[in-house]
């Protein structure tokens, strides 16, 4: 017969299994280390897969096709968890070529990281340019993916009727469509970012981990070096989120150099038990 834990104990064994199950996977979005890229993007992607990285982001392909990328990520045993895009490679007949480009990377996740100033002059500009997503994203659930908007920090401004343009278009998309905060542009803002994730529940499906210090170093600063309260944001998208990957974005400008940079991030982020 096994020996029987104390009750205590056995609370602490289910607590560590159930956090265990809900660990969410750590990208990088390789804006972080763009430079990097440039120059020689096999020898970047085994070095973030050695850091302990399981997937990354794109913001651009450094011409490179997507079976090319696919095998560069294979080699080193990564996932693409999301790419960066324009709106326009989303609309008329760009979307099926986007959407073939992104079947052989193995990516799902379609986030458009800014608007030109016509989707984004008025408060009913924005709940037009809402409409335009959610027929995108209707248009991609045959092929499990989804498509979402990134902010910085101008969408946090009031508008005409005392919202703001993130909450015009969040509250005016639909649930699959991806809220995808980045923290250190939103405190860039003035706005507490964490009550975000618990008003648009199941929404953050991918987030940006970015740190942010009003001292001057704005969002370069190391993550957990700056203002946010990461243990908070971190359980309430693990948990009322929904979140399926964190992505560490980092603007730290060299010295010392960004692929250093993002190691720590990531090192910080697994001493929080991430």
């Amino acid at each position: 017969m096994g020996r029987v834990l104390p009750c205590s104990r056995v609370n602490s064994v289910l607590l560590q299994r159930e956090h265990i199950h809900m660990t969410i996977p750590i990208g990088l979005q390789l804006y972080s280390v763009r430079h990097e890229c440039a120059k020689d993007l096999p020898h970047v992607l085994r070095e973030v897969a050695r850091m302990g990285y399981q997937g990354v982001e794109f913001a651009g392909y450094h011409g490179r096709t997507a079976e090319e990328l696919r095998s560069m990520l294979d080699d080193v045993g990564l996932a693409c968890c999301g790419t960066h895009l324009k709106l326009s490679s989303l609309l008329g007949d760009e979307l099926d070529k986007t959407v073939e480009f992104n079947k052989l990377l193995g990516n799902k996740y379609l986030i458009v990281p800014g608007l030109e100033e016509k989707y984004t002059d008025s408060a009913e500009a924005w709940k037009k340019t809402a409409e335009i997503f959610n027929g995108i994203a209707e248009q991609l659930k045959p092929f499990m993916m989804q498509t979402g908007y990134h902010n910085h920090f101008t969408e946090f401004a009031l508008l005409e009727g005392g919202l703001s343009a993130w909450d015009i278009f969040f509250s005016n998309t639909r649930k699959d469509v991806i809220m995808q905060l980045d923290t250190g542009n939103a405190m860039h803002a003035g706005v507490d970012v964490i009550p975000y994730v618990a008003r648009y529940p199941g929404r953050a499906t991918t987030v940006h981990l970015k740190e942010y210090s009003s001292k001057g170093t704005a969002y370069k600063t190391l993550l957990g070096d700056g203002e946010i309260r990461w243990g908070e944001m971190l359980s309430l998208c693990e948990t009322v989120g929904e979140t399926k990957w964190f992505i560490v974005e980092q603007e730290y400008e060299a010295p010392p150099p960004p692929l250093e940079v993002v190691e720590v991030c990531l090192q910080r982020l697994r001493g929080m038990g991430r």
